[in-house]
């Protein structure tokens, strides 16, 4: 893969581009593809962006949101989209798997792949690109890749709003390890381009209906188990949980970050019956890795102290395998 500086001259003239993110896409995917887009758009390029699935409600708020295209549910006008395009930008994933159902169409592409991302072990399918893991997100990295291509002028509110999206969210409000010196003046540019912050977290966290909030409270009431003999609390929930609160895709972002404010744990699970799967979210503190943990146990991966993972089989089995593999793990998390 060549260093994403190098893709200056495709960009000379016009092309044919697509930008697209993983499945159900968070603040930093969609985030980090609407800054690129919009950074392409002012270039003179033309420029869609699929995502693979539907995206939260708490996102659309973001400027180019009504333009994304849900793949599942306009299949047709996505794979038109993709029809001799010049450029494929895959933001914030590293394999085309994690674009599910839109997997097959973008490995016959016969055009140039570029990568931006920030998760480990990227596959070898990009031409191009950057693969940071110490990036605090993807929407950083598209921000140090337009300063790359000279082009900060460029960065215009609407680049500043999905940059900060992206951000805010991956780094836990600044809070995470990831949240580097660079981060700090980044924003702070992004501030004198003329960025009102607390906009941004308002649209994002302050912007939910009150179901959320009682299925909060549900879960953290019933929900959650607690082993404080491995440092690990976890939440498993089922799906008829889903169903009596009615959650929507996005509802249970951020969730498991509530486990990790319990004194002493250094290992956080969230566990959700999908009904077609059960999905799995890690997080942790300090030393433990839950990228090598998720690859090893749940066909999973991510960051070191975040990551996911999916189970084919129950919620209660998926459960106990989870309990089995904290306690062959119990030295580490000690």
């Amino acid at each position: 893969m060549k260093p994403i500086e190098e893709i200056k001259p495709l960009l000379e003239s016009p092309k044919k581009v697509v930008i697209t993110m993983h499945q159900k896409p968070d603040a930093d995917a969609m985030g980090s593809s609407l800054a690129m887009y919009h950074y392409l758009i002012q270039k003179g390029h033309q420029v869609t962006v699929i995502s693979p699935t539907n995206f939260p409600d708490f996102l659309k708020w973001m400027p180019g949101a009504n333009d994304v295209i849900d793949y599942e549910s306009s299949i047709d006008r996505a794979t038109q989209a993709l029809e001799g395009i010049d450029l494929l930008f895959c933001l914030d994933f590293n394999a085309l798997y994690r674009t599910k159902n839109l997997a097959p169409h973008l490995e016959k592409l016969d055009c140039t792949k570029i990568l931006i991302d920030h998760h480990l072990e990227p596959q070898p399918s990009f031409d191009y690109g950057v693969s940071d893991t110490k990036a605090s997100s993807t929407a950083q990295l598209v921000y140090e890749t337009i300063y790359k291509l000279g082009d900060e002028q460029y960065i215009n509110l609407e680049i500043a709003e999905c940059i900060y999206a992206g951000t805010v969210t991956d780094t836990g409000s600044f809070r995470f390890a990831s949240t580097s010196a660079a981060v700090h003046r980044m924003v702070a540019d992004l501030m004198e381009r003329g960025l009102k912050h607390e906009v941004i977290h308002q649209a994002i966290y302050d912007n939910f209906l009150e179901n959320r909030l009682r299925f909060l409270g549900h879960s953290l009431l019933n929900r959650m188990e607690v082993f404080y003999e491995y440092n690990t609390a976890m939440l498993a929930i089922p799906y008829s949980d889903l169903k009596r609160f009615d959650l929507q895709t996005g509802d249970t972002e951020g969730l498991v970050n509530f486990l990790l404010s319990i004194q002493g744990i250094k290992m956080a699970a969230l566990i959700i019956d999908r009904n077609s799967e059960v999905k799995l979210s890690f997080r942790s503190k300090g030393n433990f890795d839950v990228n090598t943990f998720a690859r090893k146990y749940f066909d999973g991966g991510g960051h070191f102290n975040a990551s996911g993972g999916r189970s084919t089989d129950s919620l209660e089995k998926t459960v106990d395998r989870f309990v089995k593999a904290v306690e062959e793990n119990e030295d580490l998390l000690q």
